[in-house]
């Protein structure tokens, strides 16, 4: 039966074009310091030209920033404690993160660092609980991990990616302007979208009976992006499918598609092992780990693979085997993946050597005492078998 649940989600969303022109204002409500860190990532800052929208609405509100442009996918604990260090130097008591997933968790993860002592690892590894913050605020450039109204951040210590997942880092405002979307290259289009997809299917799969509502939510989100991708590699500069794109990306994430179930989350975990011991990108990652978390899954716990091929796929489970139908879901996952530019294999990403498999089973278990996934729970053994059906 549907579980109990307390939905709460405060992020304050601005959508569409001209909206980054609020930022001044918006911070202004939550800085009294009036002093901010702006982080981003790469050239989009500039190139987008929301540095000048930053600088013209923050000397507009007297509020002065440090900006640092450090963060870089899979981001590290080390950046992490360096911009909490900067943060306290300068008495800075507001963040605004410009960029996509990986900015918006460094983001989040230094909103709680700057207000510790010690290594902010130890939240990570649950040394420590969160209980207070700085706030933040976000101009989002991507549209792929729904950071933007999420409550979670997932760091990497170069052993490890892990996260933490607390209310008091849900950013106080989010601008997105689907705008900064349209010049994304193809590729890194089809790694948001990738992820995305893997977002919805995390929360599909659960063994909460009597969930209809969200199953029937997720079913139509997941078809309205499987239609809207395949417009939008079409028409890749199409302002209203890359609008289409954004918030799915944020409804994906917010948690709204998840209230009464118990989403799985089993597979994300294996590819944090994996983008931590190779440095692959999340998107691709999960491209790969979850056709073959299907294959692996579906032979224990077929039902909802079933009900996915039928409601999703539209495959008449009167005239073929529940196998087959399962297959044919399989295929077409895998099928939507390729179509956004992702391989399908480790060994096209070159990760040959499956040496590594069982350590990194190991780790994301905690040794065996803490399986991960809740569809099916997986233990060491299980996530190397699931590594080798991904080679």
């Amino acid at each position: 039966m549907m579980q109990n649940f307390n939905y709460y989600n405060p992020a304050n969303i601005f959508f569409g074009k001209g909206q980054e022109e609020k930022v001044g204002k918006l911070t202004s409500q939550y800085t009294k310091t009036k002093k901010a860190l702006v982080l981003n990532s790469g050239d989009y800052y500039n190139f987008l030209g929301i540095a000048d929208v930053v600088k013209s609405q923050y000397d507009k509100q007297g509020i002065s920033f440090v900006v640092n442009g450090d963060v870089v996918p899979n981001p590290k604990i080390s950046l992490v404690n360096k911009l909490a260090g900067i943060v306290k130097e300068n008495d800075i008591d507001f963040i605004l993160a410009v960029g996509g997933g990986s900015v918006i968790d460094t983001a989040k993860a230094v909103s709680f660092a700057a207000l510790y002592d010690g290594d902010a690892w130890d939240f990570f590894e649950g040394k420590n609980m969160v209980e207070k913050s700085l706030p933040i605020g976000v101009i989002s450039t991507a549209a792929s991990s729904g950071s933007e109204m999420s409550n979670a951040t997932i760091i990497d210590n170069a052993d490890n990616k892990l996260g933490v997942e607390t209310n008091l880092i849900i950013p106080k405002f989010s601008i997105l302007n689907p705008a900064y979307t349209q010049k994304t290259p193809a590729y890194q289009t089809g790694v948001g979208i990738s992820d995305i997809m893997t977002h919805m299917l995390e929360r599909y799969f659960t063994t909460v009976q009597d969930v209809n509502l969200t199953d029937r939510l997720l079913e139509g989100a997941i078809k309205a992006l499987i239609a809207t991708s395949y417009k939008l590699k079409q028409d890749p500069d199409n302002y209203q499918l890359r609008a289409e794109v954004m918030w799915s990306a944020v409804m994906a994430h917010n948690n709204i598609l998840e209230t009464g179930r118990e989403p799985d989350w089993g597979s994300h975990r294996i590819e944090h092992e994996l983008s931590a011991e190779y440095g692959i990108v999340h998107g691709e990652g999960m491209a790969i780990v979850f056709p073959a978390w299907m294959k692996y899954t579906s032979k224990i716990l077929p039902d909802k693979f079933v009900q996915l091929a039928a409601r999703v796929f539209d495959v008449d489970t009167f005239e073929v085997s529940d196998q087959d139908a399962i297959n044919l879901a399989i295929n077409k996952i895998q099928d939507f993946f390729n179509f956004q530019g992702m391989k399908s294999t480790l060994e096209e990403v070159g990760i040959k050597d499956d040496s590594q498999f069982k350590e990194m089973g190991l780790r994301a278990t905690k040794d065996d005492k803490a399986p991960v996934g809740h569809y099916k729970k997986l233990y060491s053994d299980d996530i190397v078998k699931i590594l080798k059906l991904a080679q």
